[in-house]
């Protein structure tokens, strides 16, 4: 039986791994990024290694009409059954020294897109009793840090949409997951504000290979997890997150430097 999945941001990094991983199960894709020939070259490349159907869709998910059109797709692909909300950026630096329209374009590629795709894909899912969305969020929702104001707070809103929406579908065979990783090796600190973390002194036990992502990702969802957090440190900060106790130590620490 044919089944489908749209990953946004499809392009590169933990997106692209999604999709290879999807398509070497044979699942038919469609993939969602701003980047066209990126984004079409590997549509062919997974339709040719796996003999499945990849669609590259170009999309901006920050413009309203764009976001409009993929939900028109979505409520027409009746064999949709798995939603990776999936496209995001970061910036890196503090909350005024970033353009307003970067703060509320981040809101709306990482909050507005994936609560209207994700209320077209339950139209389509909730009559046939399967399927599953996956929000990527990051341990950062867990974290209150200077310098990552909306970032922070855009992934923790994933969270708590996810979670809440998970107990409310759950019951109808459905699973909602709010995916949740460190630090990983993709093209996302690879813009000026974010590459310093590279150098940073950052361990490199605490990067993440996207491939190992998407496996405990798809793990969790199968057991039907509506949280998933890869890697034992990247657990542990997300308790001590909890906890408050990393709140502590930022406020015992240096105040940051001013940008």
């Amino acid at each position: 039986m044919k089944r489908t999945a749209l990953v946004t941001g499809a392009s590169s990094g933990l997106g692209a791994a999604f999709a290879r991983r999807l398509a070497a199960e044979g699942w038919d894709l469609i993939l969602v990024a701003r980047r066209t020939e990126r984004l079409e070259r590997l549509a062919a490349e997974l339709t040719s290694a796996h003999g499945i159907a990849a669609r590259a869709v170009t999309a901006d998910l920050a413009a309203d009409a764009d976001v409009g059109r993929l939900e028109a797709l979505i409520r027409e692909t009746p064999t949709l059954e798995l939603l990776v909300n999936n496209a995001g950026f970061g910036t890196g630096r503090t909350f005024v020294n970033v353009p307003l329209e970067i703060h509320l374009a981040m809101h709306a590629v990482h909050n507005l897109a994936p609560v209207r795709l994700s209320y077209a894909a339950l139209e389509v899912m909730r009559p046939h009793g399967r399927g599953g969305i996956i929000n990527v969020s990051s341990v950062a929702a867990f974290l209150a840090m200077a310098g990552s104001a909306s970032y922070s707070a855009t992934k923790a809103h994933l969270v708590v949409f996810s979670r809440s929406l998970h107990r409310e579908v759950k019951h109808r065979g459905l699973t909602v997951q709010a995916l949740c990783p460190g630090f990983m090796t993709t093209e996302l600190h690879d813009v000026p504000d974010l590459e310093k973390l590279r150098h940073s002194g950052v361990p490199k036990f605490l990067w993440l290979k996207p491939e190992k992502v998407v496996d405990r990702s798809l793990a969790a969802l199968a057991k039907r997890r509506s949280i998933c957090v890869p890697g034992l440190t990247y657990k542990a900060a997300v308790i001590l997150g909890r906890l408050g106790v990393l709140d502590l130590l930022a406020a015992a620490a240096k105040p940051a430097p001013r940008k």
